[in-house]
Formats: C-alpha cells, sequence, structure tokens
C-alpha cells in the first residue's frame, strides 16, 4: 500500500510558483524547488512527474490568481477609463513595490520559452486572452455609456490596454521613478 502524501499539492504549487517567478524556468534547478517547498526529490517527481509539469502547474496557478482579479475588476462601478486607468496603476505600484521586479509570470514565460514549447505557450496566450476579453467587457461598458466611441473597435483597443501593461511589466523591471510608468497609463487612457 502506497504511504500518504504528507503535504499539501497547492502549497508546493505555490512555492514553486515563486521560485520559477523568481528566477524563470531555464534558471530553476530541481534543488532550488526541492529547497523552497521543503520535499525531496522523489516526493516531489513522484507528485509532479517533471519539473516541466510542475511549471505548467505554477503557470495555470497564477492564471487562476489573475482571472480572480479580473473578476473583482469587472465588478467595479464607474466609468470605464477610470477602471482601466486604476488596473494599469495597481500593476505600476506592484511592480514598483516588488523588489526583485519580477513583472507578470506568464509574460516572463512567454519571453523565455516563447513559442518552443505548445503547452507554456498556450497557457500565456489564454492568460493574455483572458485579460483582453476583460478589457473589452469594461470598453465595451464605456462605449454604452457614452465615454469611449461607439466606432471605436473595442478589441481592439482592449488590445492595446494589454500592451500598455505588457509594457508596465517589462520598463517596470528596470525603470527608476514612477513617472516613467504612469506616462504609459496616461497616455493609454487618454487614446481611449
Amino acid at each position: 500500500m502506497p504511504r500518504p502524501k504528507e503535504f499539501d499539492p497547492d502549497h508546493v504549487v505555490d512555492a514553486a510558483l515563486d521560485v520559477f517567478w523568481a528566477g524563470g524556468y531555464a534558471s530553476t534547478s530541481t534543488q532550488d524547488l526541492c529547497e523552497r517547498t521543503g520535499l525531496g526529490r522523489s516526493s516531489l517527481y513522484n507528485t509532479f512527474k517533471s519539473k516541466h509539469e510542475l511549471y505548467e502547474h505554477a503557470l495555470r496557478r497564477y492564471a487562476e490568481r489573475t482571472r480572480a482579479d479580473q473578476v473583482d475588476l469587472l465588478a467595479r462601478t464607474g466609468p470605464a477609463r477610470t477602471v482601466i486607468r486604476d488596473f494599469l496603476l495597481a500593476a505600476v505600484d506592484r511592480q514598483l513595490a516588488d523588489p526583485d521586479r519580477r513583472g507578470c509570470l506568464a509574460l516572463n514565460a512567454a519571453v523565455e520559452i516563447g513559442p518552443g514549447d505548445d503547452v507554456v505557450a498556450g497557457l500565456t496566450r489564454a492568460d493574455f486572452d483572458a485579460i483582453v476579453a476583460t478589457m473589452r467587457v469594461i470598453i465595451e461598458r464605456g462605449q454604452r455609456d457614452g465615454e469611449i466611441a461607439a466606432d471605436r473597435d473595442a478589441e481592439a483597443l482592449a488590445r492595446l490596454v494589454h500592451g500598455a501593461l505588457t509594457a508596465i511589466h517589462v520598463v517596470g523591471r528596470v525603470a527608476q521613478d514612477r513617472e516613467r510608468l504612469t506616462d504609459i497609463v496616461d497616455a493609454l487612457v487618454d487614446s481611449l
């Protein structure tokens, strides 16, 4: 009879997410994962089969977190431009408050691994598409309210918002001042 697991797999995924987010996939060793999760190699591999499978779980967990944030964002009331501005400014604040300037795990995965890994590429595309879908709903609400011109393509504007978010994560890794990032936010909101 197999021995029951004496650890919480969800805790392991959360710990691994932090390790991958800080160091990336290639730079994260199995030893790094063992140290952070508190598991031995055999327990880690018996549960997740491979470092790559654990990485996939971490990317899915990250997506769960961002989707929960998007649900909260959709529940917000008020002008669409204000909701979008607040969303982007929150990203600026998170980036600047993070001493490691990790950015976005999904974006980091897309840049590091790119199209060379179908599973990771699919997970990152799904994460990006979910953000665009959320922004589209908010923009369409702004169009119905007359705040954003109704003849503008809501999908294209939503992708533009996502592009600004991407810029915040990338530029924010090395930005020395908040203004460099808030300029991105202000220019985007003014363009809607």
